[in-house]
């Protein structure tokens, strides 16, 4: 089994840039009745449920809803109201503004040719229920929001982790997680697979695809420094020409030992 990640409140306050950046605007809110299918669709649904807010954005319905009214709610959407297909469920992590999950469905309406966003918030340590029995696309949906983000569904038949191995400790996408996992996790196939006796033998798991080792001549293609494979890396650098040997008639030949490297930026 791994071991649980140390806790890491305020991790979303603590930027690790100094310089400012750009904010982007918020997305303008209208009214519901400026379009007359979502409004004689919001006048239905307000007779049976009340919203905490409503809004049209982007050309969709938003409805903002109580978490415990979203089994009813998506039920009458799909029945009385032909929003028959959900596109898209996940939750987004505001755990450290508000120590809350923001759960959000995305339904389409074929007939109408028109897309409603239902959204609710619920606390870190409370459960959303399962829609799975309505919308068919929540199962799988369901279990990765579980295993990627730790929102508990309620009433879900398999709930289990979909993506992350069963024993894995965290959850990924929750804004607090080390993007390169920690010492646990840089061991965890290594340990899985050959034991802990192999760790010297094969070394950590590299988990930033970015990272290109000059020195490492096993794994890498070292453009201009190519040596043969598992040999010591040489600091010489190989020339390559850029075009075939006929080239092309209207295109200048680019020759490797004429180009210039600037130090400097101009």
């Amino acid at each position: 089994m791994m071991r649980e990640y140390k806790d890491r409140k305020n991790a979303q306050k603590r930027a690790y840039y100094t310089d400012r950046f750009y904010v982007v605007p918020s997305i303008p809110k209208e009214d519901v009745n400026s379009d007359e299918i979502f409004a004689k669709d919001y006048k239905e649904l307000k007779k049976h449920f009340k919203f905490k807010e409503a809004y049209i954005q982007k050309g969709q319905l938003v409805l903002i809803i109580k978490p415990e009214e979203n089994k009813k709610i998506l039920s009458f959407l799909k029945d009385e109201l032909d929003y028959t297909f959900l596109s898209e469920m996940s939750a987004n992590d505001y755990l450290e503004q508000s120590g809350e999950f923001e759960i959000f469905y995305q339904l389409l309406s074929m007939s109408k040719r028109k897309r409603l966003r239902v959204k609710c918030r619920i606390k870190e340590k409370s459960a959303i229920e399962s829609v799975h029995t309505i919308f068919k696309s929540a199962d799988w949906a369901e279990r990765e929001m579980f295993d990627l983000m730790g929102v508990n569904v309620n009433n879900h038949y398999n709930l289990k982790r979909l993506i992350m191995p069963d024993d894995w400790h965290g959850h990924p996408l929750r804004k607090t997680y080390p993007l390169q996992g920690d010492e646990a996790a840089s061991w965890y196939e290594v340990d899985k697979i050959f034991g802990k006796e192999y760790r010297d033998i094969i070394g950590p798991e590299q988990r930033d695809p970015a990272r290109v080792d000059k020195k490492d001549t096993k794994n890498f293609v070292r453009i201009y420094h190519e040596v043969p494979y598992g040999a010591k890396p040489s600091e010489k650098r190989t020339n390559q020409d850029y075009q075939e040997e006929d080239g092309v008639f209207f295109i200048d030949e680019f020759k490797k030992d004429s180009s210039k490297v600037l130090n400097t930026r101009r």
